[in-house]
C-alpha cells in the first residue's frame, strides 16, 4: 500500500516505528515512504529493540543510513526504551549510541521476557472479562508471523479494536490504562539508570510525549506529580524532552491541544534542557485502517533547528 504523499509539516522527524517492533512499514519502506514526503532527516527508534545494522534492499545488502542516503535522506538510528515499572508511558528516546555495547542485548533479553510473562497476563484477563482476543493471534499478526519476544502492547490494543471491542487502538489503550484490573505492571528498566548507560554507550536522552504520563504518578508509594517526576529525570542528566508530538492522535485524554502543550513544554523546559525534540510517533498506521494515521513529518524539528542544536548536529558529523 502506497502512502498518502502529504507535504510534511517539519523535515526533521525524530520519532519513528518499524516492523521491528510494532510499526507496519519495513525500514527500507519507511526510507522509501521518507524519500517520497521530502523528509530530511528520519531518526528509526523501534521499541526496546536496537536498528539493524544491515538490511535487503533491491537483493542487495547494504547498511540502513547508505540506503538512505541514497534516497536523499539522512537515518539516525536510534531506539525506544520503555521505563518505569510503575508509571505508564515513560518512554526514553536514544539516538547515537554504540550499539554494540552488551547494555542494549542484555535490555532487549530482559524486556522480552517481561513483555511476554506481563502481556499473557493480560490476555488472559481480558479473555476472562469477555474480550476474545488470543495469543495465538498475536502470533500471527495479520499474516505477518512474528515471535513472542517481539509482540508490542500495541498490537494487543489494535487486536481489540480489530474484533470490534473499540473504536480504535488508543480507545482500547485506554480502556487498558484506565482499569486498574489490566495494569501489569511489567518489569521495566529505571529511567535514571537508563539515562546513565545511555550517555556511557555515547548517546543523547530524549523523553518522548510527556503529557502522556498521567498527571500524578505513585514512585516508590508516595504521589507525586508529572512535573515533578520529570524534574527526577532532568536532575538525572536528561538531555531533551519531545515538544512537538501528534497527542491529537494518540491516547492522550487531557484537554489541552498539542500546540498548547508545545508552548508549555518550550516554557517550562527550554532552559533546562539541551533539546526541544519532536517527532511524529510515525507507524504507518493507514496501512492497518487508522482513522487517524501519523505521518512523516507531521511533527518534529526544523532543519534550522536540528543542526543549530549542538547535540543533534554532533549526530550527523
Amino acid at each position: 500500500m502506497e502512502i498518502p504523499l502529504m507535504s510534511p509539516n517539519f523535515p526533521c522527524d525524530l520519532h519513528c516505528h518499524t516492523t521491528r517492533s510494532d510499526g507496519a512499514d519495513s525500514v527500507q519502506e519507511l526510507i522509501d515512504h521518507a524519500a517520497r514526503q521530502g523528509m530530511r532527516i528520519v531518526a528509526i527508534t523501534d521499541h526496546d529493540i536496537i536498528p539493524p545494522e544491515r538490511i535487503i534492499a533491491g537483493g542487495l545488502e547494504i547498511s540502513p543510513e547508505a540506503y538512505a542516503k541514497e534516497k536523499g535522506v539522512i537515518l539516525l538510528k536510534g531506539i525506544e526504551i520503555s521505563c518505569e515499572t510503575e508509571v505508564e508511558d515513560v518512554h526514553i528516546v536514544c539516538l547515537g549510541c554504540n550499539w554494540k555495547d552488551a547494555f542494549f542485548k542484555q535490555l532487549q533479553e530482559a524486556v522480552a521476557a517481561s513483555k511476554i510473562e506481563g502481556y499473557r497476563i493480560l490476555v488472559e484477563r481480558l479473555n476472562s472479562d469477555g474480550i476474545d482476543i488470543s495469543w495465538k493471534e498475536l502470533l500471527e499478526n495479520n499474516g505477518t508471523p512474528i515471535e513472542e519476544s517481539q509482540i508490542q502492547k500495541k498490537m494487543i490494543f489494535e487486536l481489540i479494536a480489530t474484533k470490534g471491542y473499540s473504536s480504535d487502538w488508543s480507545s482500547a489503550k485506554l480502556m487498558i490504562k484506565n482499569n486498574e484490573r489490566y495494569r501489569i505492571n511489567r518489569r521495566k528498566p529505571d529511567p535514571v539508570n537508563v539515562i546513565k548507560e545511555i550517555h556511557r554507550c555515547g548517546g543523547i536522552t530524549i523523553l518522548a510525549h510527556p503529557h502522556l504520563i498521567s498527571e500524578s504518578v505513585v514512585i516508590n508509594q508516595k504521589i507525586i506529580s508529572r512535573e515533578e517526576y520529570i524534574d527526577i529525570l532532568i536532575n538525572a542528566g536528561l538531555d531533551g524532552i519531545e515538544a512537538c508530538y501528534t497527542y491529537d492522535k494518540t491516547s492522550y485524554s487531557g484537554n489541552k491541544s498539542k500546540e498548547e502543550i508545545y508552548t508549555e513544554i518550550r516554557q517550562k523546559y527550554e532552559s533546562r534542557v539541551s533539546i526541544m525534540s519532536g517527532g511524529s510517533d510515525y507507524h504507518a498506521d493507514f496501512k492497518k485502517g487508522s482513522a487517524r494515521p501519523r505521518f512523516i513529518g507531521e511533527c518534529g524539528v526544523s532543519e534550522e533547528y536540528f543542526y543549530g542544536n549542538k547535540l543533534l548536529k554532533r549526530l550527523v558529523d
